[in-house]
């Protein structure tokens, strides 16, 4: 996972309830690259709008209450203005959120005052473009108090998106006639039929927990495990909003939602938007449960590599 401005701490839980004293400040820097990815394990590439290079952008990992001291660099190479628009922040937009132009670099403070899991992406114009191109990615802000919710034993995180074959086509994005839908950048990426797909695996009994980011630019997702029920599901990945039992559960394009399931039987539990769409167009990622299932704290979360 490429983390930015979080420490191990972060990564692996806090002990104990931190005072405002404790509270962190995170550096964080990203580069608008408009660049070609890799989407697909044969090979297929994107002409793609990214933060660093990668779709989704870097993930980062805050904790409540921390402040984030952020740079966006658009370098002279670019050709486009770009901009970012953190859901999880709570400031001016027009001062903070505008779009600046190649060779520019902009910066902004805020506060992560909500616990949860958010969207950030590009907001220039036309932002339905920025998004659908790549700029987007996830901002996990994790509770202050840690005994707010179980302890996970394992972590992923998916970031749902829609992808054009010409990614220059406006209109077709404003019809809303998309071409693939993917998890992490990737078509299929997890799939264990397509080649240079990547496996999700957890352990019977353990406490899978997934982060989970609709960035649209214009669909819903309807997530559903095949052959599970989510034991947890806490809406924009807060605590305190907390279901139980629930068998589907729909994320709006810009929202976000945290899903917990705990499997007791090994076997293969397809995670799948229940849009029929967007599952037969690649968001399908197979989660193998099987006792010996490597350990991975949190999934990684990098450009595919083939």
């Amino acid at each position: 996972m490429a983390i930015a401005g979080a420490t191990a701490l972060a990564m692996a839980g806090l002990m104990g309830l931190p005072s405002e004293a404790s509270a962190k400040t995170h550096d964080v820097k990203m580069t608008a690259l408009e660049t070609e990815i890799v989407i697909e394990g044969t090979g297929t590439k994107y002409k793609a709008w990214t933060f660093n290079g990668q779709m989704p952008g870097p993930a980062v990992r805050v904790t409540e209450g921390d402040t984030v001291n952020f740079t966006l660099e658009n370098p002279k190479t670019n050709v486009f203005p770009h901009a970012m628009d953190f859901h999880a922040a709570e400031i001016d937009f027009l001062k903070n959120y505008r779009a600046i132009n190649p060779g520019e670099t902009i910066s902004f403070t805020f506060v992560a005052k909500k616990p949860g899991v958010f969207f950030y992406h590009c907001g220039a114009a036309p932002m339905i473009q920025h998004v659908a191109r790549g700029m987007f990615g996830a901002i996990i802000v994790d509770p202050k108090d840690p005994k707010v919710w179980p302890k996970a034993d394992r972590e992923f995180l998916l970031v749902q998106s829609e992808l054009w074959k010409n990614p220059d086509d406006v209109e077709a994005m404003f019809a809303r006639k998309f071409d693939y839908t993917v998890f992490n950048g990737g078509i299929f990426k997890y799939h264990p039929f397509f080649i240079g797909s990547e496996a999700l695996e957890a352990k019977p009994h353990e406490r899978l927990r997934i982060y989970f980011v609709n960035a649209g630019p214009n669909e819903f997702s309807s997530l559903h495990p095949i052959g599970e029920i989510w034991d947890n599901v806490y809406e924009s990945g807060n605590p305190a909003n907390k279901l139980t039992g629930v068998q589907t559960y729909v994320v709006g394009p810009g929202s976000a939602a945290t899903f917990d399931l705990v499997s007791e039987s090994p076997g293969v539990y397809p995670i799948v938007t229940h849009s029929l769409t967007g599952a037969l167009r690649g968001a399908i990622a197979a989660l193998t449960v099987t006792p010996v299932a490597k350990d991975a704290p949190l999934m990684p979360l990098t450009p595919w590599k083939p």
